[in-house]
């Protein structure tokens, strides 16, 4: 009941600060009962107050508003909450300008726009304590998180409220929230379906988890003020890939880096030390050493020829020019470690003050788009030891961090598929801005693509125009006044259908590079939900079947065919094309594990298609059987023949 009595009056003293839109409003706080009877996790979210923004508009659903709120967590149960997760489902277009007491799980930069929702990790504090072990010590098991930023179309007296609020943790089930006025809270419980995964050391750590790119961020050495780490990075995805990786991420607490092996930063700069908070408290510190004193600092991988460096080399998997690929390409090829020193900064000048940075984010050329998780603290790993004796050594203190592919956005792809079949003699070009379009663009970014002839798919967009304009005049097709826009993908693939029989049939897939950038120990794969029991074999690569991923056929190079040419110039650069790096094979299929399939209806097209990992865009049709083609009946065949014979 104390606990309460605390929240009660927090709640009249939010209430007392409305701002001028809600004079009049009533915002009482949560219920004792909610609170008192809630035996998981209470979270509450409150509308404190907002501002009208400038420019003032007219239309009402435009005009932007400035608002402030607050969201809290408490944990009501016996036992601890570890790396607590918060979502907060905003729904009127907010955009988040700060945030206090925890952090976007997903590391977006503020200002973020984040109107379909998004969720909040802990920090500095991770994890909500238990009453019991801290006599009730509201600073131990409850956070508060103030947040500010702009909304848009809710005008006064209606109140900008979220959609929902939950709890993100796993084994916890949170019921609709109860709304009243400017607050909404809700109590989730523990889940007794739920199949608990064993902790580590008697529930002191959360047990790790893996995604598609697991980073474990280790301190092997700790002083007083600073100390050294080490991150792992491995790639566990079968379709993973990073290509000259970039990692950044964010410093909370003022640190810096003085050194780093193995990696190094974008940027060697030591001035923002020197005129920040680091050079007033290290004053006859030395910086010139220093490697960079960024707030997010940008990381990139050695080249091989920095292997065995003394200084910045002789680290196991460095120094591979940011290459990741995954372990069904190379399995040494799937990890990568540098190790960097970090100077720290008061208050945290204690050897087991440490903490990891916030916000991590890596991205590659042409690569799949990763999304990682907030670090959360790990047992710590072990490692060999390095005299060679059968015997462990242990991190100090180690975090993980959980990345995952996520699917391309419409008009976002890196790469494009066109469908072609034997019985159809027009392609199915790529979506119209499949990886994106000018926004002041002269073409139609909605229009469908217009059919082409084969030979069109060899020459650049630029050049298609009067091939396109011509066929569809041939097959009686409507040319719009605005054409549609281009593709503008780097990388683009051609499967065709290239004939069906009674015992099987065959396709090819062609790659074309558009990109000034040679792809080497390049990648694809297709998902064929109905022909994937039926796949043989492909004559010009290595294929092979991937038993994780449903339906899913890996190609890759053969021995000195790893490499996927850039686009060069034509044989008279100042009248010809520029040609697109290629290479092509052809696979075969049986039908005695499909005998139901159906080619000609379209079912020897992929369901999806990957290049390096990154899933491309598909078009949103297929050649239908004999859509263009001559038609010729089997009686003026058989006539013909006679007249022959």
């Amino acid at each position: 009941m104390q606990l309460c009595r605390v929240l009660l009056f927090t709640g009249l003293l939010i209430t007392a600060s409305i701002a001028q839109d809600y004079d009049n409003e009533a915002a009482a706080a949560p219920p004792p009962p909610a609170l008192d009877n809630c035996d998981g996790v209470f979270l509450t979210y409150t509308f404190i107050s907002r501002a009208k923004e400038f420019p003032h508009v007219k239309n009402a659903s435009a005009q932007a508003y400035a608002f402030k709120s607050m969201a809290t967590l408490m944990n009501t149960m016996s036992t601890d909450l570890k790396a607590w997760k918060m979502f907060i489902g905003f729904q009127h277009d907010e955009i988040l300008v700060s945030v206090n007491g925890a952090v976007v799980t997903e590391g977006s930069d503020l200002p973020a726009a984040v109107g379909n929702g998004t969720s909040f990790s802990g920090f500095p504090q991770t994890d909500l304590l238990n009453s019991i072990d801290t006599a009730g010590d509201m600073n131990q098991i409850q956070v508060e998180i103030d947040l500010t930023g702009t909304q848009f179309g809710v005008k006064p007296p209606g109140v900008p409220m979220p959609k929902t609020i939950k709890l993100l943790n796993d084994g916890f089930k949170c019921p609709n929230p109860t709304k009243k006025a400017s607050n909404m809270y809700v109590c989730c419980v523990k889940d007794p379906k739920f199949k608990k995964k064993k902790k580590d050391d008697s529930n002191k750590f959360l047990p790790r988890q893996y995604g598609d790119l697991n980073i474990v961020y280790d301190v092997l050495q700790a002083y007083g003020n600073n100390y050294l780490a080490q991150v792992t990075m491995d790639n566990d995805s079968p379709l993973g890939r990073l290509d000259n990786w970039n990692l950044t991420w964010e410093w909370k607490r003022n640190e810096f880096i003085y050194s780093m092996r193995g990696a190094y930063t974008l940027k060697k700069d030591f001035s923002d030390c020197i005129y920040g908070a680091q050079g007033q408290y290290y004053k006859d510190f030395d910086f010139t050493p220093v490697m960079n004193c960024e707030k997010r600092p940008i990381i990139a991988d050695l080249p091989p020829e920095m292997e065995n460096d003394d200084k910045i080399g002789k680290l196991p998997f460095c120094c591979k020019n940011g290459t990741l690929l995954p372990p069904t390409m190379n399995a040494t090829k799937s990890h990568a470690i540098f190790q960097l020193q970090v100077f720290k900064m008061p208050p945290d000048l204690n050897r087991t003050a440490l903490f990891p940075p916030q916000s991590w984010k890596i991205n590659g050329f042409l690569d799949p788009e990763y999304k990682c998780g907030p670090p959360v603290r790990v047992s710590p790993s072990t490692f060999p030891d390095p005299s060679g004796l059968l015997a462990s050594t242990y991190a100090v203190a180690s975090w993980q961090v959980v990345c995952n592919i996520t699917r391309p956005k419409l008009k976002s792809s890196r790469c494009c598929v066109s469908f072609s079949a034997f019985y159809n003699d027009s392609v199915v070009p790529c979506n119209t801005c499949a990886c994106g379009c000018d926004e002041d663009a002269a073409c139609d970014p909605d229009a469908p693509p217009l059919l082409l002839p084969s030979e069109a798919l060899l020459v650049p967009f630029d050049n298609r125009t009067a091939k396109a304009k011509a066929w569809a005049k041939l097959k009686h097709r409507d040319v719009p006044k605005k054409l549609p826009c281009g593709d503008n993908c780097g990388v683009s693939i051609n499967w065709h259908v290239s004939s069906d029989y009674r015992k099987g049939w065959t396709a090819r897939i062609t790659l074309f590079n558009w990109a000034d950038y040679t792809f080497k120990d390049w990648f694809t794969a297709v998902r064929m939900d109905k022909a994937f029991d039926g796949y043989e074999k492909v004559y010009s690569f290595n294929g092979t079947k991937l038993p994780k991923l449903k339906n899913t056929i890996f190609f890759e190079g053969l021995p000195g065919l790893s490499y996927l040419l850039p686009i060069s110039d034509g044989k008279d650069p100042e009248n010809d094309p520029r040609v697109p790096g290629k290479l092509q094979s052809v696979m075969s299929f049986s039908k005695k594990h499909t005998p139901d399939i159906n080619i000609m209806s379209g079912d020897g097209f992929p369901t999806r298609v990957y290049f390096n990992g990154e899933e491309c865009s598909l078009p949103t049709e297929i050649p239908k059987g004999h859509g263009h083609r001559s038609r010729v009946s089997l009686l003026s065949l058989v006539l013909l023949a006679v007249m022959v014979m």
